[in-house]
Order: structure tokens, then C-alpha cells, then sequence
């Protein structure tokens, strides 16, 4: 669980850091500065947790669910983004709601990022016994300070296509959503399993389908007829 929670976290990071590459360098650089104040600010509730806290908070199941519901928000609302920056690419005309929408989902900064921040500052602190706090928390943040435009000027360098990088934008959000599943629903199944199958709704099943590949086979036969008849009306 914890190695997947970690790789979640990385995936949310890299998907931030995406998302920033279509901002200027002003906007990356104000991102990174109020990150950076909310780990600095997150100090002293980070040095109250305690690795049992953190595996009680991991074993909860009301507490999972609320965390799937942010990641559902965020993963939303990147999704939305990424099929509106696609539509305003390619339409001819785009409405001044469409895009004052594309704004606000571009300076949408995401849920995710600031749970992985305050977590990233919880194992940082635990990695480090006997060292201030606040100097551990400002080492986080300057890190944070350094991270994100660092992150985001690389990805921009290596990846000069906006496109790619929104398709990447996209997958990765879906990949975060699938991962999420995993780790939120924490080993629980809303359905108890079974160890036999009814028979008959099995069958029941694939007639169903059967019917829907041969109605589906005899409508597009019946289409395709039709337009070969009226192209041959056409040329005559």
C-alpha cells in the first residue's frame, strides 16, 4: 500500500508539473512560491503526526473515501481541461463562456498536490530525528521552490509539443484515477465474491450480445446500401 501511495504521489507531482507548462514563467513562479508557503505553514501540524497516526489514517475507511472524492474532483476537472484545450485548438469558433471556462479550469491549482506536499513534509521530518523542525520544513520548501519550475521547464524543454504534452496531461490523470481506485478502496469490495455462476443469465448475456452484433451487422449493411444507391442516382 505504501509503495503504491508513493507512486501516486510522484504521478500527481508530474501531472502538476504538466499542467504548468501551459502557464508563462510568472505563473509557474507564483505556483511554486504559494507551495512553497503552504509547506512552511503546514509545520505545526505535521510535527503532531506519528507513523501510528499515519497508519491509523491509512486503515481508515471513511477517511479513504473522502480522499478518493478530492481525487475524483481533480482528476475532473483536469480531464475537462484537456478535451476544452483540445475543442478551443481545433474549432473555428470558440464562445467567451468556452472560454472563460478554459480559464478557470487553467488556473484550477488541483486538490492532490497538497496532500503529497504535506505528506513529503511528514516523511521528510521522520527522516530526519533531531533536526529543527523549521529548518527541515524550509529545506521542503525551498526544495518545492526549486522542484516545480525545474520540473516544468524540463518537461517544456523535452516535450516542445503542446499537444503531446496535454495527451500526456490526460493519460496521466486517467492512470492517477485507476490507481486511486486501488489504493482508496484499501483491500474492501462492495460485492462479497462467490465461488459458482448461474448458468442461464450467463447464456442470457451472450444472446443479448448475439442480438446486438446482428441488428448492428443488418443496420450498417442497410446504410451502406442505401448510400451506394444514391451515389449511383448521383453519377447517372
Amino acid at each position: 500500500m505504501e509503495t503504491l501511495v508513493m507512486v501516486l504521489a510522484l504521478l500527481v507531482f508530474v501531472a502538476f508539473s504538466l499542467k504548468q507548462t501551459f502557464h508563462n514563467v510568472w505563473e509557474i513562479a507564483t505556483a511554486a512560491v504559494l507551495l512553497m508557503g503552504f509547506t512552511v505553514m503546514m509545520t505545526p501540524f505535521a510535527i503532531e503526526q506519528s507513523k501510528a497516526a499515519i497508519a491509523e489514517w491509512m486503515a481508515d475507511g471513511s477517511l479513504m473515501l473522502d480522499i478518493a472524492v478530492l481525487m475524483s474532483i481533480d482528476v475532473a476537472v483536469a480531464l475537462l481541461y484537456c478535451v476544452a484545450q483540445v475543442e478551443i485548438n481545433t474549432a473555428a469558433h470558440v464562445s467567451r463562456l468556452k472560454r472563460t471556462m478554459i480559464a478557470v479550469l487553467k488556473y484550477f491549482p488541483g486538490l492532490l498536490i497538497f496532500p503529497v506536499l504535506f505528506g513529503v513534509l511528514v516523511i521528510s521530518i521522520f527522516a530526519m530525528p533531531g533536526t529543527d523542525f523549521n529548518a527541515v520544513a524550509w529545506g521542503v520548501g525551498a526544495t518545492v521552490l526549486l522542484l516545480i519550475p525545474v520540473g516544468t521547464i524540463g518537461i517544456k524543454f523535452l516535450l516542445p509539443e503542446e499537444e503531446i504534452r496535454l495527451e500526456i496531461l490526460f493519460l496521466t490523470n486517467v492512470l492517477i484515477a485507476l490507481l486511486g481506485i486501488v489504493a482508496t478502496v484499501n483491500g474492501r469490495t462492495a460485492v462479497a465474491g462467490i465461488n459458482s455462476f448461474e448458468l442461464m443469465p450467463l447464456l442470457a448475456v451472450f444472446a443479448l450480445v448475439a442480438i446486438g452484433l446482428v441488428v448492428g451487422f443488418l443496420y450498417r449493411s442497410f446504410r451502406l446500401q442505401k448510400t451506394i444507391k444514391k451515389l449511383s442516382v448521383a453519377k447517372n
